[in-house]
């Protein structure tokens, strides 16, 4: 059978595409190498509790025409992202707001916080940070560095903050209001009965074939394809032939806790002593303000990547980015083939903007087979 375009991945980035292409007349076969669709995204139902399975996923955008579009194929509620971090036998507030500054320092007013921070800057002197510790410090101080940036930071990263180079961090937020809420988008929340809903109202009617590898399908299959949206590793599609590009890995730990209706309060509890092992503990029912009598956690734990692993992050450092800039060129000049989502444009995008980027996709490629430019 001929299909338009073969869709190489069903996460979220794929399944815009294959709808929007399909609604345009397009024929499209959807391959994916997990045993289930949505990608990262995916949430799977565990006793009545909608489970991220990968991490926690919070909808945010600014873009109003975003978030009409997403909430096509869901409702969402009204979850502001309020993370709560544990230093210690300290909880604080996060993101930085008064309320971390009253609880470090017993202040009670932004100019009380902000002389706090600007003396504690001035007496370290560091005018020419030499890695990641000192560009911390010189923004925010030693406090906020010591008790909630360094160990967590040196988790992400399995490394030293010395050792790490300082335009990792080029700014740390922080907030002289009492203001909880994470994100500074103007729409913000959950999808009710999780995400993977979403995926599946966006693939309906169209073929999707689950653990299927890329290279054997293509190698055995009769079928033919239009065109190829690849959105697994740019380095892979490639054969690592010009090196291998960096990503970090994340390990989840999921847990039922039977008989315990609230766990920890809050759906993210970052922990930032570097001892302990894992960055967070989720509690899944508090995105959706479950009442059901277990709960479910999950426990993330950072990883190095390395080749076979689950990548998630691309690390866009200069040495990455020159590499990908080639993986481009290469990309560029394959023929009927098209690069999508994180990992085959190697850029750390949040939901809203893979949306975006796979609808600005749609259009170019609408204009090419429809008016022939």
């Amino acid at each position: 059978m001929h299909y338009d375009y073969l869709v190489v991945g069903a996460g979220l980035f794929g399944a815009v595409f294959a709808h929007e292409m399909t609604k345009k007349g397009k024929t499209c076969l959807v391959i994916e190498k997990r045993d289930h669709i949505a990608g990262n995204i995916y949430t799977k139902d565990w006793n009545g509790i909608n489970v991220h399975w990968y991490g926690a996923h919070i909808f945010h955008t600014s873009n109003k025409e975003t978030w009409d579009y997403v909430n096509r194929f869901a409702e969402f509620n009204h979850f502001v992202n309020s993370p709560m971090a544990v230093y210690q036998d300290e909880l604080y507030n996060m993101p930085f707001n008064m309320n971390t500054f009253s609880k470090l320092w017993g202040i009670k007013t932004p100019a009380e916080a902000k002389a706090k921070i600007e003396e504690q800057k001035a007496a370290l002197g560091i005018t020419e940070p030499k890695n990641l510790e000192e560009q911390a410090l010189s923004l925010v101080g030693t406090d906020v560095y010591t008790k909630l940036v360094k160990g967590y930071t040196e988790k992400q990263w399995g490394r030293d903050c010395k050792e790490l180079p300082a335009f990792i961090i080029k700014r740390l937020p922080m907030r002289f209001t009492y203001d909880n809420n994470y994100f500074n988008d103007r729409y913000q929340g959950i999808p009710v009965g999780g995400y993977t809903g979403i995926v599946e109202k966006m693939l309906e009617g169209i073929e999707v074939c689950l653990n299927t590898d890329y290279r054997e399908f293509v190698a055995q299959t009769s079928d033919t394809f239009g065109k190829i949206l690849y959105t697994g590793m740019i380095d892979e599609y490639f054969d690592y032939k010009l090196g291998e590009l960096e990503y970090r890995s994340l390990r989840f730990e999921h847990e039922l806790i039977e008989g315990e209706d609230n766990y920890q309060g809050n759906a993210v509890v970052n922990y930032t002593e570097r001892k302990i092992p894992y960055t967070r503990i989720i509690e899944h029912k508090h995105f959706e303000f479950g009442k059901q009598p277990d709960t479910v956690i999950t426990r993330e734990y950072p990883a190095d990547w390395k080749k076979g692993d689950e990548p998630y992050y691309p690390i866009n450092n200069e040495r990455n980015d020159a590499l990908f800039a080639k993986y481009q060129e290469l990309a560029e000049a394959e023929e009927n083939v098209l690069f999508g989502g994180r990992l085959g444009q190697y850029r750390y995008y949040d939901m809203d903007k893979v949306i975006e980027a796979a609808l600005e996709m749609v259009k170019s490629q609408a204009k090419f087979v429809f008016t022939g430019e």
